[in-house]
């Protein structure tokens, strides 16, 4: 296997009217020998072309690629050592499932020896055993992807690159590849750079995640820090579904603490604003924002109906009207509006209260987030 380190990594593309288009920005990553590291972003943020990149099959503009510590830029992709795996399985349809796992191998001169035992290995790992004799027409959905991942474990190259091979299965057959893929890797071992715009699979799968947006890296961090501490409001918005309450507003110091006041918005009325009070213990790193403008972000999971016995120190409580709500099995997500937002907050179903009813909030302080309203990066 090997460890890949991307470095400024940059490709412009030149448009229809002779436009430069830049599909990535100095993006600098690293993947280490062994790792599987999931970049996910939405679409259109520069995902493939950063595998196809990797792969060769694009030429960067600017920037360098390395495995092990060797420059692999304008090293043609056969020579790359790089399996990839497509939304489409691509199997050839005239070959049975045993030759198509066969046919890179075969390529590379391997004896039929060889290839019959890493063809057995990799159909025995992904429970294809029984179906080597079939043609592609013959398999569902999530055997023809299986196929294709098998295709490329038996290459056994440096670096396996995969670009949303999921996306096209229905939600039980993805959450089902979504392991055997996790365990695959830790099995083998492989190096693995994972491309999605689904977030559940990232956090799932990565033991890092990188997110991607605009062609630029915003951060690269374990799925749990990733969603605890994002770096930014477009990380908070991105990772986290019902994603993180964003709600401009300012700091305000008054007796010994600090009052955040929600901005009215849209239709919005002062009376229906916010106001929040923080310890001012908690708060010393906002200092320099008292009296500036300023976004508080709150998970819905740390904003809930008010429950008998009153809430702790690091609690406030506001009233609130009934919206709507989400109900997704033993917890809803209800909405709510509060100076002219609309905020989420998560409860368990029966403590719901029916729509248009008004309700106790409690918003739980301890778990606040704080970003630039300018460069939208976390304040630490």
């Amino acid at each position: 296997m090997a460890r890949i380190v991307i470095e400024n990594l940059t490709k412009i593309f030149v448009g229809p009217q002779g436009e430069r288009i830049r599909a990535l920005e100095a993006i600098n990553l690293t993947v280490e020998d062994g790792e599987l590291l999931v970049l996910v972003g939405p679409s259109g943020c520069g995902k493939t072309t950063a595998l196809r990149l990797i792969a060769g099959l694009e030429e960067a503009s600017e920037g360098s690629i390395s495995f092990d510590g060797k420059r692999v830029d304008g090293v043609p992709p056969k020579d790359r050592d790089v399996a990839m795996v497509f939304q489409n399985p691509a199997l050839y349809p005239h070959l049975t499932v045993q030759e198509n796992m066969a046919f890179g191998l075969k390529l590379r001169k391997c004896t039929p020896e060889d290839t019959r035992i890493r063809v057995n290995e990799a159909a025995e790992m992904l429970g294809l055993t029984d179906c080597l004799d079939r043609r592609p027409a013959e398999l569902s959905g999530g055997q023809g992807q299986r196929v294709a991942l098998a295709r490329a474990i038996v290459r056994r190259p440096k670096v396996f690159l995969f670009d949303e091979p999921l996306s096209n299965l229905d939600p039980p057959m993805r959450a089902q590849l979504r392991a055997e893929i996790s365990r695959l890797q830790r099995r083998i071992g492989a190096t693995v750079l994972y491309v999605t715009h689904d977030q559940l699979e990232a956090m799932t799968l990565g033991r890092r995640v990188a997110v991607l947006r605009g062609g630029r890296i915003l951060q690269v961090d374990p799925p749990l820090p990733l969603y605890q501490n994002p770096a930014s409001t477009e990380v908070a918005e991105f990772i986290g579904s019902p994603p993180m309450n964003l709600i401009p507003g300012t700091l305000v110091p008054k007796d010994g603490a600090i009052v955040f006041h929600q901005a009215v918005t849209g239709a919005g009325s002062a009376a229906n604003a916010l106001r929040l009070r923080f310890p001012t213990q908690t708060c010393s790193r906002l200092i320099g924002y008292f009296g500036k403008k300023i976004i508080l972000g709150l998970r819905p999971e740390h904003i809930t109906p008010a429950l008998p016995g009153g809430s702790g120190s690091l609690h406030e409580t506001a009233t609130a009207r009934l919206d709507s709500v989400e109900t997704t099995g033993p917890d809803s997500f209800f909405h709510f509006s509060r100076g002219g937002k609309t905020l989420i907050g998560r409860a368990a179903v029966p403590t719901i209260p029916a729509l248009g009813q008004e309700f106790s909030v409690v918003f739980e302080l301890a778990r606040a987030h704080f970003f630039d309203p300018v460069s939208g990066q976390a304040v630490v």
